[in-house]
């Protein structure tokens, strides 16, 4: 039986280690289109048979920067698309009815998802998780809501919280 020499894993120095290009990040040993060495094991036993890794041949790296650069590309037009989100979100108020006393103490409170649900509700996809709350809004008034859209993202939204319109008999 005779295999491919592109395919072979074989020592590449004294130690016995291998050089292989990871296809994926690994935990502490890097990350996607990195050259690594690792022992023949390692290699042989894991990270191949899971799709981690693979022999670093020429056409392999090359492979791995086009699929680097694609991923590139795609995170670009998503953080466009998350600024613009920001950009558009900045420019609305979301307003929430809330059963209140007369006072203006509300008898729930608002909370992150509530805002979110209103959000969504308008058009505008934002997470609860992207709801930066110093805490949940427990009276009537105009708040100015922190979003964390993306690490590189952030905005604000203006949230009035307005009386619910109770029917009287």
């Amino acid at each position: 039986m005779t295999r491919k020499a592109n395919t072979r894993i074989r020592s590449k120095d004294h130690q016995g280690g291998v050089e292989l290009l990871l296809a994926e990040d690994v935990p502490s040993l890097g990350e996607q289109g990195d050259i690594v060495r690792v022992k023949r094991g390692y290699a042989r036993n894991y990270l191949v048979p899971q799709g981690l890794a693979t022999v670093a041949t020429d056409a392999n790296r090359r492979m791995v920067e086009v699929h680097r650069s694609r991923q590139q590309e795609q995170a670009k037009l998503r953080l466009s698309q998350i600024k613009k989100l920001a950009d558009d979100v900045a420019k609305y108020s979301v307003t929430i009815d809330a059963n209140a006393t007369d006072e203006g103490h509300l008898y729930g409170s608002v909370v992150a998802s509530d805002i979110s649900k209103s959000l969504v509700a308008a058009g505008y996809p934002v997470e609860p998780e992207a709801v930066i709350l110093e805490g949940p809004l427990k009276e009537l008034g105009m708040y100015t809501v922190k979003l964390q859209l993306h690490p590189e993202v952030e905005t604000e939204v203006k949230v009035w919280v307005v009386p619910s319109a109770s029917i009287s008999s």
